[in-house]
């Protein structure tokens, strides 16, 4: 079993296929050493620029000297530092929502979330470019998984009528990780108050980028939290947020439920409180330096321009991940590693994290690039569309 294993490990290697680990040395930045070589970078999800922000530095050092580093415990035990719960209420706050949950991981946040809610006897209906952690919630539930054509609600209803069960839950990423593409959330939620559906909604690459002071995908449909009992919110803090961590924020019994039942929550040690007290200084910068959402708009309308000659099409997409359809998934890895040798990191994405016949370049833009950086990635694009 073990030669079978590495002859497969050998064989992908070989197709150029083999997904290998790159070592950062150094901060986040538009701008990187990676295994000993200076890139531009167009593949961190740093949105706002925030991860090497200096007034999140002193935060770090502030919050170290407070609370030390490591939080000891899990947060039913000793572990729930006053940084912990000064988080959650602003999180709730900022997000909408009577309360929030912190999390060390958004895989963890979706885990908990669905388990404790659902299960044996309950109905789970999910898109179909779900992020992974959900589709493994669901599996873990053990609830009847229902899965549905990507955006297609028309099906999702039919499905919900076809399938009825003691509890149902609607789960969809807000914006999808490798497509860019958006949710019709005011839809969704429609749909899911007529069939007496709960909504959990994954918000990892809308929090802090999009809405009315970067309170996320919500607010981006003008759908708040406090307006509907039914809907369940996720989003990370490791992405827009520049640090570490997740939340899931909604009803006071729905977050309850989650600290009694929530194994990934009450199993685990909690997130050093360091982490929690740098996030406070983290929201304050997102909801007041409005700026950094503009010059990301500004960034990705300058490269949609720049990029509609190319023989690759670049798929609809409003966010910060601007994905390059390619096709194959060896003219993917080619392409990315012709970048790569023109001093410019992107990941070529292939199956099975996209479907078959749709690998591409994730292309994913920061508030911290500058206009000559975009130039650039658009001239080498051309550059290599020429020689192919």
């Amino acid at each position: 079993m073990l030669t079978d294993l590495c002859a497969a490990l050998h064989t992908r290697q070989q197709d150029g296929l083999y997904r290998s680990r790159p070592v950062l040395e150094g901060p986040q930045s538009p701008h990187v050493t990676i295994d000993g070589k200076n890139y531009l970078a167009f593949c961190s999800n740093d949105y706002l620029g925030l991860a090497n922000h200096p007034a999140l530095i002193d935060a770090v050092v502030e919050g170290a000297r407070r609370y030390g580093v490591g939080a000891g415990a899990s947060h039913l035990i000793s572990g729930h530092s006053r940084a912990h719960h000064e988080l959650e209420t602003a999180l709730a706050q900022f997000s909408g929502f009577p309360r929030a949950l912190l999390f060390s991981t958004g895989y963890m946040a979706n885990l908990a979330a669905v388990t404790a809610l659902i299960g044996r006897g309950d109905a789970v209906f999910a898109d179909r470019l779900n992020h992974a952690s959900l589709n493994d919630a669901a599996l873990l539930s053990r609830a009847q998984f229902v899965r549905y054509p990507h955006l297609d609600l028309d099906v999702l209803a039919r499905q919900l009528e076809k399938f009825p069960a003691r509890r149902r839950l609607v789960m969809t990423d807000a914006i999808f990780s490798m497509d860019g593409d958006r949710a019709p959330i005011a839809d969704l939620l429609a749909l899911c108050q007529r069939f007496d559906a709960w909504l959990l909604l994954d918000d990892a690459h809308g929090f802090g980028v999009l809405g009315e002071q970067g309170k996320g995908s919500l607010f981006f449909s003008n759908a708040h939290g406090q307006q509907y009992p039914q809907l369940i919110y996720m989003a990370t803090l490791g992405k827009a947020a520049g640090v570490s961590g997740a939340f899931v924020a909604g009803q006071l019994a729905v977050i309850e439920t989650l600290v009694q039942h929530g194994r990934s929550y009450g199993y685990t040690t909690a997130t050093p409180p360091l982490l929690a007290h740098t996030l406070l200084t983290s929201l304050q910068l997102i909801e007041q330096q409005a700026w950094r959402r503009v010059r990301l708009q500004c960034l990705i309308e300058r490269l949609q321009r720049g990029l509609q000659a190319l023989p690759w099409a670049l798929m609809a997409s409003e966010t910060p991940i601007q994905p390059l359809l390619v096709g194959e998934s060896q003219e993917a890895v080619r392409l990315s590693m012709a970048l790569r040798e023109q001093g410019i990191w992107v990941p070529a994405i292939r199956p099975p994290t996209v479907p078959q016949g749709q690998a591409r370049l994730r292309i994913t833009l920061s508030a911290a690039h500058s206009e000559t950086d975009i130039d650039q990635l658009v001239r080498v694009l051309h550059e290599l569309a020429d020689i192919s």
